[in-house]
């Protein structure tokens, strides 16, 4: 399913075989060999993860394990963040560093171009205060609501999305699901394989 957002071009010096185009070459010059070389295909897609855990997340640890490493096998570039529940001005790479080594959201978005595809992985089950609320996190004083900085992303990125592990037919009777499906413009796809070939074609 993740292969569905996979993108190569041709990039660098000519050092492949065209086969297709030495043959139609070599007819057109009667039987005479013209080999063709091109360039070498390379995955240029661009890739953030952004992974929710903790907390009810915890349930989910296995899925997303699977989904990580798939990951890691199809995009050469990939970078990955942790958060917990909602976004907010501050993510991590390492959770037992969460608190001494943070990464800025704006410096996520000044260093990752719009052309990066965004795909936050979480159940978005929370209390509603906790995306629309200043200090609504259940673990800092977040002077902005999450809903501003996922606005900002949003803003930024050309194309993002959100997969849920939640089943799908429980998600309207989830307030903040809702909350985070319209700040995502409803770009909200569950996680499972016919839920990620959906992501990847509206990425891709």
């Amino acid at each position: 399913a993740l292969r569905r957002l996979r993108k190569f071009t041709r990039t660098g010096v000519a050092e492949e075989l065209d086969i297709d185009d030495t043959i139609r070459s070599t007819a057109h010059k009667a039987g005479w060999l013209d080999i063709k070389m091109v360039p070498e295909r390379k995955n240029k897609v661009k890739v953030l993860i952004f992974f929710d855990i903790g907390g009810s997340m915890d349930a989910h640890i296995k899925l997303c394990e699977e989904l990580f490493s798939a990951s890691r096998t199809e995009f050469k570039h990939m970078e990955y963040f942790y958060f917990h529940n909602f976004i907010y001005e501050g993510v991590w790479k390492d959770n037992f560093r969460r608190w001494s080594e943070r990464t800025s959201v704006w410096d996520i978005i000044h260093k990752f171009g719009p052309d990066y595809r965004v795909i936050f992985v979480g159940d978005a089950s929370m209390s509603p205060y906790e995306i629309m609320a200043v200090g609504g996190s259940v673990e800092h004083f977040n002077e902005e609501p999450g809903a501003v900085w996922m606005q900002r992303l949003t803003h930024h990125f050309q194309k993002l999305i959100w997969l849920n592990p939640e089943p799908q037919r429980a998600w309207s009777g989830t307030q903040s699901i809702q909350q985070a499906r319209q700040l995502v413009g409803e770009r909200m796809y569950p996680l499972t394989i016919k839920g990620i070939e959906e992501g990847m074609k509206y990425l891709s």
